[in-house]
């Protein structure tokens, strides 16, 4: 993505924090559609590496 013409994630995707889970976010991409993750250190420089921790429904917040 080109900087300055779009964020970081598509709007639709619907990017939040986890409440009660320091440094893990989660991803909507549909009603029963979710994943969870974190950021970890650069791979490449310039490049934020994602660390997927879970994907499934809504369940997967009870332990993200």
């Amino acid at each position: 993505m080109e900087a300055g013409k779009r964020s970081r994630f598509r709007r639709r995707l619907r990017v939040k924090g986890v409440k009660g889970a320091p440094g893990v976010f989660e991803m909507t991409w549909a009603h029963d559609g979710r994943a969870t993750f974190s950021w970890g250190e650069e791979k490449r420089p310039g490049q934020r590496h994602i660390i997927w921790r879970r994907c499934g429904d809504h369940e997967i917040l009870k332990n993200p």
